[in-house]
């Protein structure tokens, strides 16, 4: 079990890719931990070390400079899942932090299951196999993750024609 996994969180990057027809580019924003260290758990999945992020943004800047760069409260958004959408909220409102994003929001797993047809959803780094797609980067590594959701959002809506 991650004893983790039910706190908030203040150790992950805001990956940022802007799929309209093709990826565009890949943004990471770090958020310096308030609460914690970073933890053996969150290196060995991420990659990430407390150096990493020790001259990184608190978590409400991150968010301002977040919805500054990319105006995130003005485009619908995707994740895979709905914990990332879920963990924002969180921290937002614990925080007393302004949510950076749009409230409309796609939970790319759900949309990809039913678009193929799957009785169970898949993983993340499971679902590019099924779509003929490559794994690229690290799963777990926030800006790798969004670059891959955002291929497969872009090969839900090929799909689609």
């Amino acid at each position: 079990m991650f004893p983790e996994r039910d706190s908030l969180h203040s150790c992950f990057p805001f990956p940022g890719v802007s799929p309209g027809g093709e990826r565009l580019a890949k943004h990471r924003l770090l958020v310096r931990p308030a609460r914690s260290e970073v933890s053996p758990l969150c290196t060995e999945l991420t990659g990430l070390t407390q150096a990493d992020v020790d001259q990184d943004l608190p978590f409400t800047e991150a968010c301002r400079a977040l919805a500054a760069k990319h105006h995130t409260g003005q485009f619908p958004w995707a994740s895979w899942g709905d914990y990332d959408r879920n963990q924002f909220t969180r921290q937002c409102r614990h925080t007393g932090t302004q949510y950076p994003f749009n409230h409309r929001h796609t939970n790319v797993k759900a949309a990809f299951t039913t678009s193929y047809g799957l009785r169970r959803r898949p993983g993340m780094p499971r679902a590019p196999t099924v779509a003929g797609l490559p794994l690229e980067g690290r799963h777990h590594r926030g800006d790798d993750n969004a670059w891959n959701i955002a291929a497969l959002v872009l090969d839900l809506m090929g799909r689609e024609d």
